[in-house]
């Protein structure tokens, strides 16, 4: 269930809305954090449970990683926790929205995270592949948009990369899946609970450019 904070624009560079800040905690069975929120940004008042399920019952941290990017990274809930878990990593956390910039930043230095990169669509060098793709994306900017978005930074994946992708399945988890694999991303479901579906990507023939 989506949460009722969630405000359909919060995929907009500039939200035009009033602050309203707060605090979110999450825990998980490695690590406790307190979260920074605000007005204007996805899933304000908790942590998605889309975002929980990924981080539970994700396949584990990689030594070898050298670059992780966390795809609507929000105001840093997988960013954070990817940081954590792989400390010698590089965690892009990539979004949008810069109210959620600022928060993500925020939240990255409360939490002792200094391997966090908060950046904008264009921030991560275009010299630079990615290991790792940890995401809850953002369905609601509409299917096309997210496929132009999925397609561009799935192709910025290293051939041994992989993509971990959480997506409720009435938001179309089950057609997202088909179009991966039809595209040239082998995909498979790693688990389904509560009405999500998690997504395991693997690098295959380049995907088409949309």
């Amino acid at each position: 269930m989506n949460h009722p904070d969630q405000s359909p624009h919060y995929f907009d560079a500039t939200p035009s809305v009033a602050s309203n800040r707060g605090s979110v905690e999450l825990t998980l069975p490695d690590m406790s954090l307190t979260l920074a929120t605000d007005a204007g940004v996805f899933a304000k008042n908790g942590v998605d449970p889309g975002t929980k399920l990924l981080l539970l019952d994700g396949p584990q941290p990689v030594p070898a990683d050298r670059h992780i990017a966390d795809v609507g990274a929000g105001y840093g809930p997988i960013a954070i926790a990817m940081a954590k878990r792989n400390p010698d990593a590089t965690v892009w956390a990539i979004e949008v929205n810069s109210q959620a910039r600022e928060l993500c930043a925020e939240n990255a230095d409360a939490n002792g995270t200094d391997n966090v990169r908060v950046v904008d669509p264009d921030g991560v060098p275009d010299d630079i592949s990615l290991d790792r793709i940890w995401s809850n994306p953002p369905i609601r900017i509409g299917k096309s948009e997210l496929q132009r978005l999925l397609t561009g930074w799935l192709n910025r994946l290293d051939p041994s990369g992989t993509a971990h992708l959480v997506v409720q399945k009435h938001l179309g988890s089950d057609s997202l899946h088909r179009w991966l694999d039809q595209n040239g991303w082998p995909t498979t479901r790693r688990s389904s609970r509560a009405g999500y579906r998690l997504l395991d990507v693997s690098v295959g023939k380049q995907g088409e450019a949309l």
